[in-house]
């Protein structure tokens, strides 16, 4: 028996050691001969750390990254219709994975695998997937003539990833993940959102980023406004006058929350008027044409559908800094041009002057058929199955605007019954200062992943989560997000500047 136990121990020994993960059922090149339903194994390799090209597989473009642990690289193509051609990449550690599964997202209509995203989910010890949502580019010319191409995209390949995903863990560590969680920021937040919705026995776990939740309606709006200012050049905000306008804007709301620090708590509480800055004479830096305060209100303002009188949101007062000379960001206006072009009106030669404010929107919405859009205000079964959400924004964000987290936010409170029904399983974060998944002038780096583990696994609700603004790598402020509708609150002592001297209360 001493001899047998002996034997034992030190067969367990060399499991602990090896770089293979114990008890797994099969090798990682083995995983080439796997059988899925809807899907091809197309790469199983053991991959060490360190140095990485990313081409070879799942849309990447000549990237060079490194990684920081070994770990087994599946690419795989799912096909769950005749049209479809969605590429996955699935990387699972060598050692010490920590028995989770995180998926990352993607961005705008980008057809690629996220892998520096892949990596820091790695570097935390879980198994992670991405895809490239059944398209290669940044364009949605993919969607033309292809609808299931377009569901694909709006919705099935990061299901679809999430199932393969699941199966291929199993059979490599043989055992399905304890645990899966979903990290995404744009169009990886509008993804969340609609796992949340529509799969809520999917993930356990959902960090929704800047959600462009509202797809249709934030093209409208960046092309109505690129359609107004391609006209007129006149009526367009050089950067000098985007400061000027956001120098009026803090002069006029940083102290609502009775604390001037540079920072709008809540800039939907910020009643500025353009017009306050509207030249009395020469044309100057200083102040803004007649036609400059119509952009900038327009900016600000929603649009409205002039059959469904849905309202999209404007961008808020506080996020000047991130317009462009066309009013919103590059990216959305792309995103924009793209949707109504191939999407809505299916017309490659549709052009922004065509659009019809109000009329088109109505369009987008009808065309859409809530496949892109995740507007969907029933948690209920992801919330009655134990799931839990965070959702995060910028105030500043000039890309995606806030006030759509918010309305979303006030939709879902309506329809479960009430702020109570929904605390315990889904918050809303709001960052002031911050732009679009980042950046700005307010403290912008924070750790949602260990927030959410904490929520899913200790079972610790976040009341806040502390965030640090940095400049050249050197932290200068760091304050609490708060779950809306709190804001922080200044204690009255202490510095201005550490998160310590706040707290979060309702105002």
């Amino acid at each position: 028996m001493r001899y047998l136990l002996g034997g034992l121990c030190a067969i367990f020994l060399a499991a602990l050691m090896s770089s293979e993960p114990i008890g797994a059922a099969a090798s990682c090149e083995s995983l080439a001969s796997l059988k899925l339903a809807n899907a091809t194994i197309t790469m199983a390799k053991t991959t060490d750390a360190g140095p990485l090209a990313v081409s070879e597989a799942g849309g990447g473009r000549g990237q060079a990254m490194n990684v920081p642990r070994a770990f087994c690289r599946i690419a795989a193509t799912l096909k769950p219709s005749a049209d479809s051609d969605i590429k996955i990449e699935l990387w699972l550690p060598a050692a010490n994975w920590n028995g989770k599964f995180q998926a990352v997202g993607n961005g705008a209509f980008n057809g690629t695998i996220a892998y520096p995203a892949m990596a820091t989910a790695l570097d935390r010890g879980y198994a992670t997937a991405s895809t490239d949502t059944g398209h290669a580019g940044g364009s949605a010319i993919f969607g033309l003539g292809h609808p299931e191409k377009v569901v694909d995209f709006g919705w099935r390949s990061v299901h679809e990833m999430t199932v393969v995903s699941k199966d291929i863990i199993a059979a490599y560590y043989e055992g399905r993940p304890k645990l899966s969680y979903w990290n995404g920021c744009s169009a990886g937040g509008r993804q969340a959102m609609k796992e949340a919705q529509r799969f809520p026995a999917d993930f356990d776990g959902i960090i929704a980023g800047a959600p462009g939740l509202d797809w249709t309606g934030r093209a409208a709006q960046a092309v109505r406004v690129a359609q107004v200012l391609e006209k007129d050049e006149g009526a367009r905000l050089p950067a000098a006058k985007a400061q000027t306008l956001h120098a009026a804007v803090l002069a006029a709301c940083d102290s609502l929350d009775g604390l001037k620090d540079g920072l709008i708590d809540n800039p939907k509480r910020c009643a500025f008027d353009p017009g306050v800055l509207q030249c009395k004479g020469a044309d100057e830096a200083s102040c803004l044409t007649p036609a400059q305060v119509n952009t900038a209100k327009m900016m600000y303002s929603a649009q409205v559908s002039s059959r469904t009188k849905r309202e999209t949101s404007g961008v808020l007062p506080g996020s000047e800094l991130g317009w462009t000379d066309l009013g919103w960001t590059g990216s959305a206006r792309a995103t924009g041009l793209d949707q109504f072009r191939y999407l809505v009106f299916k017309d490659t030669s549709w052009t922004i002057d065509k659009f019809r404010p109000g009329t088109d929107l109505a369009a987008a919405d009808d065309a859409d058929e809530n496949t892109l859009n995740a507007l969907d205000p029933n948690l209920k079964p992801f919330i009655d199955r134990g799931g839990r959400l965070i959702q995060y924004h910028g105030w500043a964000d000039p890309q995606i605007s806030p006030g759509n987290s918010v309305a979303y936010y006030q939709q879902v409170v309506a329809a479960l019954g009430g702020a109570s029904k929904v605390d315990g399983s889904y918050r809303l974060f709001l960052a002031p200062g911050m732009g679009h998944c980042g950046g700005g002038e307010g403290p912008n780096t924070f750790d949602m992943v260990a927030a959410l583990e904490q929520w899913v696994e200790q079972k610790k609700a976040p009341d806040q989560i502390v965030a640090s603004h940095a400049v050249k790598g050197v932290v200068d402020r760091t304050r609490p997000l708060c779950p809306y509708p709190q804001v922080a609150v200044y204690k009255g002592s202490g510095s201005q500047d550490e998160a310590a001297n706040f707290v979060c209360r309702t105002q």
